[in-house]
């Protein structure tokens, strides 16, 4: 048996059952591991993307990474199970593409979708990614983050069509007014060109989406 690849994997474990982002002295404590070999483990998994370090602290937490490795996984998750229904309904009444997306720090990740009987509409995947910044999905997401946790979008911000919001003020500006409608719009596509789209968060017992 491989000690790393075991440790590696209690690692990941306790971070799934985790309700908040744990630090290294506290990991290492209930694992029983050294904080060096926390430490490594960590590095390790944050350079293949299954877990980030929390911005403005030392813990970290998982990624969505591991939901990315197939829809067989997608598809066991709650929300998705839960959330079908009213996209079925949504989708037959509008015509319209629907996504279910989760926001993964700067990301969005489309978990769940069902595709429009349009010839003309946006081409997208269960687990692809999309900048937060640029779609209503993640803006509506963020409507219901703290302020401040926008500061991390800073350093990407850039531009994929003409209407793309290249400054954190531009960006806070989109995201309060989503918040003083409760919903989010982006008419003309910040991502791609001419796709337009709407979103709404969906949130859990602790008011964030």
């Amino acid at each position: 048996m491989d000690k790393a690849f075991t440790k590696g994997l209690l690692l990941l474990e306790t971070l799934a059952r985790s309700d908040r982002p744990r630090g290294i002295t506290e990991l290492a404590s209930e694992l029983g591991f050294t904080k060096s070999n926390v430490h490594r483990l960590l590095a390790t998994l944050q350079s293949r993307g299954y877990v980030r370090q929390v911005p403005a602290g030392s813990t970290y937490e998982l990624t969505l990474k591991i939901w990315e490795l197939g829809s067989i996984v997608v598809r066991k998750l709650d929300l998705v199970t839960l959330a079908r229904p009213a996209m079925e309904r949504l989708a037959e009444a509008t015509g319209e593409t629907v996504h279910l997306s989760v926001l993964d720090d700067t990301d969005v990740v489309y978990v769940d979708k069902i595709e429009s009987s349009h010839q003309i509409r946006a081409h997208t995947s269960i687990g692809m990614r999309a900048p937060a910044f640029a779609m209503a999905t993640g803006k509506a997401m963020l409507a219901h983050e703290p302020g401040a946790e926008l500061e991390r979008f800073r350093p990407l911000l850039k531009r994929y069509t003409a209407t793309t919001r290249v400054t954190l003020e531009a960006l806070r500006l989109d995201v309060e007014q989503v918040r003083k409608l409760g919903y989010a719009m982006v008419l003309h596509g910040e991502w791609r060109d001419g796709i337009a789209a709407c979103a709404c968060a969906v949130l859990g017992q602790s008011g964030r989406a």
